[in-house]
């Protein structure tokens, strides 16, 4: 069995798609530290040909909680309906605005409060729209002792789900390491996106946007195609 273990992110990139899609189990961690600087609340656009950065307001809670206990702020829906108009105003010209825009506002528009489960909601229906099949799992379901940290809380996820391969992002290079994976009877492989390029109305290519761009300007058959443009190092 094939496993990628990620933080959950609103809206990522198109690696994040690929990796889900190249495993059979997708295990997505509710019980890690909440980062201000992670990508869990917000994500690139594309507006006026610049990446435009959105981010969806959060209540002032303690930073050192996981991100299962972070909850949207009360006068998020504001935030979000504003959100929304940015991505109606810069991409209503998008060839597949008409078939995607829906998805993403009603992803958007999601009523949870709590920020894990808004954003694992928007996981589920993009891997649908998608169809991805993978199985996903919410890390505090797995078995595992909660004091463990980095490669040994990865490694402990594995062996309880019976990984034989494990699956990282290429950005997770110097923190894994091969031989200690190796000794759990597991191999683990990074995956390194293509740098994919597409048509962006007239503009210059914009590389690494939200998901919400590739959607906008490419069929769902050729996002497919895009979701196998990687190798496994």
């Amino acid at each position: 069995m094939t496993l990628a273990i990620m933080q959950p992110y609103l809206f990522p990139y198109i690696g994040y798609w690929q990796l889900i899609n190249t495993v059979d189990t997708f295990v997505v961690y509710d019980n890690i530290q909440f980062t201000k600087k992670g990508w869990f609340n917000r994500n690139n656009i594309l507006l006026n040909g610049k990446k435009t950065l959105f981010s969806i307001p959060l209540k002032k809670e303690s930073s050192y909680v996981d991100v299962v206990n972070r909850h949207l702020a009360n006068n998020s829906e504001k935030e979000i309906i504003k959100i929304i108009s940015q991505i109606k105003n810069g991409y209503k010209k998008a060839p597949y605005f008409n078939a995607v825009f829906p998805i993403i506002e009603e992803i958007f528009l999601n009523k949870e409060n709590n920020l894990f489960m808004y954003i694992f909601s928007s996981i589920q229906k993009m891997c649908k729209y998608l169809d991805i099949n993978t199985k996903i799992v919410v890390s505090s379901s797995v078995n595992i002792d909660s004091n463990l940290k980095s490669q040994d809380k990865v490694l402990a996820i594995s062996k309880v789900l019976n990984a034989t391969k494990y699956v990282n992002s290429i950005g997770g290079r110097e923190l894994y390491s091969k031989k200690d994976f190796e000794a759990k009877n597991i191999q683990l492989l990074f995956l390194e996106s293509e740098v994919l390029d597409y048509k962006q109305f007239e503009n210059e290519f914009v590389p690494y946007l939200s998901i919400i761009d590739v959607l906008m300007f490419n069929s769902k058959d050729e996002i497919k195609i895009m979701l196998g443009k990687y190798k496994l190092i």
